[in-house]
């Protein structure tokens, strides 16, 4: 039976979020990613791409490019909300499907066409995910997967393409090599130095000669550029572990920023757990000093998503965790063992205050963002949240952790 692959792909995905919460962003060049002179380029609008920009970029060199590029630091919670609400709709609608990044989704809808027609349903789907979360998406659909994703690419931005069974190598020919997924700047500047621009000279090249000059790697350039592929769709699954990590501008030894981070950041994980009805049962912190020497600790506890019981957690763990005394250049907490259940009442430690803050707090992080109400113990940790969107209005609401 003929193959029937599907590849979508959510347009400058983190861009479109910024946009969809505040739309005086749309249509102005704009950069998401870390905001110091470290900082990478996570995502960029197409209004940037005149001036060099691409994700990966410095942000310094991206800033000089294009000064006047409003520069947002992104919201990995808020991105991962919109593509669970993306990944819900294709569950609902897909049997076998394959979420191969926060923003990337394959489907094998291979028999479809026996009762829907499969670029029909594709459509359709497309349709229905703009108009459930007004997010632009694109799709490709073929054969395979390769074939499916540069589809996607060349259909770009938000449109569809399709390409029927038997035309994968006439599609391929005429684009340039860096269209080939896994061909990378060094092995793209490898072909180039071989006078190969196109795939269409390397659809022309003996598998040997490719072979020889790339490796193990040559064999799979070349087949994929014939439009060979047949890696399978992978059935998606849910995570296990949830996590966040930050790595400073400047290496620091100060105790008391580094334990107001990890408060925001154990805030802003529990916040998710809720959110998505989930609960932890194991908790760890990470630290890398400043000669790149990791170490982490983790520690078992029960079923949780409770701010109060976390923090002391982590903090504990950190203070065990910390005792070489030299310069940090990165902190990290990871929640794992998850399941799915709402936060349980603990009779011994709870109050129904404390209970009701919960509620509170985490009804206005759903309203305004989940970086808007924070502890007094985390203020430390302001330089975290989405800084440098000239349209930020709201302030954050400071609460005053006090102890019951």
């Amino acid at each position: 039976m003929q193959k029937n692959i599907l590849h979508m792909d959510l347009d400058t995905f983190f861009v479109s979020v910024e946009r969809l919460l505040d739309h005086r962003l749309l249509k102005k060049p704009i950069l998401v990613g870390g905001t110091s002179d470290r900082g990478v380029v996570a995502a960029c609008s197409y209004e940037t791409r005149g001036y060099g920009i691409h994700s990966g970029m410095s942000m310094k060199l991206a800033r000089q490019l294009c000064p006047e590029a409003i520069v947002i630091r992104g919201n990995s919670a808020v991105y991962s909300q919109h593509s669970n609400m993306v990944t819900e709709i294709i569950k609902e609608q897909v049997p076998l499907f394959e979420k191969s990044s926060i923003d990337e989704f394959y489907a094998d809808l291979t028999g479809m066409d026996r009762f829907y027609g499969c670029y029909k349903f594709s459509s359709e789907l497309r349709r229905r995910i703009i108009k459930e979360t007004g997010l632009p998406i694109s799709f490709g659909l073929s054969v395979n997967k390769v074939v499916s994703k540069v589809a996607t690419g060349e259909a770009k931005p938000n449109n569809q393409l399709r390409i029927d069974s038997g035309f994968e190598k006439s599609f391929l020919a005429p684009l340039s090599i860096k269209k080939i997924p896994q061909v990378g700047d060094k092995t793209y500047q490898t072909l180039r130095n071989l006078g190969v621009k196109q795939i269409k000279t390397l659809q022309e090249m003996p598998e040997e000669l490719l072979l020889n000059v790339l490796g193990k790697n040559g064999k799979l350039i070349w087949r994929r550029a014939q439009g060979i592929d047949h890696t399978p769709v992978i059935a998606y699954s849910e995570r296990k572990s949830i996590s966040t990590e930050r790595t400073f501008d400047k290496d620091t030894i100060d105790v008391k920023k580094l334990k107001s981070i990890l408060v925001a950041m154990t805030e802003n994980l529990a916040y998710q757990l809720r959110r998505g009805d989930k609960l932890t049962a194991c908790v760890s912190v990470k630290l890398r000093y400043s000669d790149f020497n990791t170490y982490s600790k983790q520690v078992k506890i029960p079923y949780t998503s409770a701010d109060h019981i976390l923090i002391p957690t982590l903090l504990e763990l950190f203070e065990k965790l910390y005792h070489r005394r030299v310069m940090i250049r990165l902190i990290g907490i990871r929640f794992s063992h998850l399941v799915q259940g709402n936060y349980q009442v603990n009779l011994f430690d709870d109050t129904e205050q404390a209970l009701n803050l919960y509620k509170a707090m985490d009804h206005i992080r759903e309203k305004y963002g989940d970086r808007k109400i924070l502890r007094a113990s985390g203020m430390d940790a302001k330089t975290i949240g989405r800084i440098m969107n000239p349209f930020n209005g709201l302030p954050p609401v400071i609460l005053a952790h006090r102890k019951q």
